[in-house]
Formats: structure tokens, C-alpha cells, sequence
């Protein structure tokens, strides 16, 4: 009798003793996703390609707001290096978490919204398309995965808000 008076207690502290496990994984996890998001924006706004490209992965996807999709960690530096060298030259890029959330205790979402400003005014491709401002406003999706050297993009995709569509403050 007195056993299953004491085992849903015991099964009780188990639980709690697990989910504190967890909340402190996601608390260090969340930290070391949070650094990444900061050195992309340190990166950008230098416009050092190699920097903004080091949490991407080998194998990763990348999708723009062009609608342009790209395979693996050289085609994402690449484009990268791109962009800095012409219409995103000297531009800033300050990310705003909309959410982070861990569907697993290695696979994370991180959304943002994105505001890069400082264009030059010659020289924008038509398809980005500026505030009142000057400024793009970007929805940024990034699925990272924990891997024996640190958590690691494998999906990057990147939308533009277009004008008229109200954005959160």
C-alpha cells in the first residue's frame, strides 16, 4: 500500500527534475543561438562575408528575397559576397527575434524581422523595395541544428515585406 502512495510522488519529482534539465539546456542553447544572431549582424554590417557565413552549414539551403535558392555553405558565402560588393554595400542590418523556439533539443527555429538601411540611391534592384524610410523590411526564418561543433544553420529563408503590410512592433 504504501508504495503507490509514494511512487506518484517519486514519478512527480522525476518529471521536475527532467523539465529543470531541459529549461537549463534551452537557457545555454538559447544564449549560443542568440550570439549567432548578434555576430550575423556585426558581420553584415561590416560587410565581411566569411563572418556572416560561419554559423551556416555545410549542407545548408538558402532561399532569398529574391526567390533564389541556393545549396550548401559555399553558394551562401558566395551570394553573400555578392550582395556586400554591390546594392548591400555599407548597409546596416539590425534583427529583431520574433520567436525561438526548440522543437527538439538539437533543431531550433529562430525568426526575425530584419531592417537593413544605408542603401546608396543608385544602384537597387528593383525587387527590394524600400519604405518611406529608405529601409527594407525582411522575415527572416532560420532553422539551426546542434552539431558536435555548435549549433549550425541548415535553413535560411528570407522574405520581404512587402508595402502596405503592417509589421509588428
Amino acid at each position: 500500500m504504501k508504495l503507490y502512495s509514494v511512487l506518484p510522488r517519486v514519478l512527480v519529482l522525476s518529471l521536475l527534475l527532467q523539465s529543470t534539465g531541459l529549461l537549463a539546456q534551452n537557457a545555454t542553447d538559447s544564449v549560443a543561438i542568440r550570439a549567432i544572431l548578434q555576430q550575423e549582424d556585426q558581420a553584415w554590417n561590416k560587410g565581411d562575408a566569411p563572418a556572416y557565413s560561419q554559423s551556416f552549414s555545410a549542407e545548408g539551403t538558402f532561399t532569398n528575397i529574391g526567390g533564389m535558392f541556393f545549396r550548401g555553405h559555399k553558394a551562401f558565402l558566395d551570394q553573400h559576397d555578392v550582395i556586400f560588393k554591390s546594392f548591400f554595400k555599407h548597409t546596416v542590418l539590425k534583427q529583431k527575434i520574433v520567436s525561438l523556439n526548440f522543437v527538439r533539443s538539437d533543431v531550433a527555429l529562430l525568426e526575425t524581422l530584419c531592417q537593413v538601411s544605408g542603401f546608396a540611391k543608385e544602384g537597387l534592384p528593383a525587387r527590394l523595395q524600400l519604405d518611406a524610410k529608405g529601409q527594407l523590411h525582411t522575415r527572416l526564418l532560420q532553422v539551426l541544428s546542434k552539431e558536435a561543433g555548435g549549433w549550425k544553420i541548415v535553413s535560411y529563408h528570407n522574405v520581404d515585406i512587402k508595402p502596405g503590410i503592417p509589421i509588428p512592433e
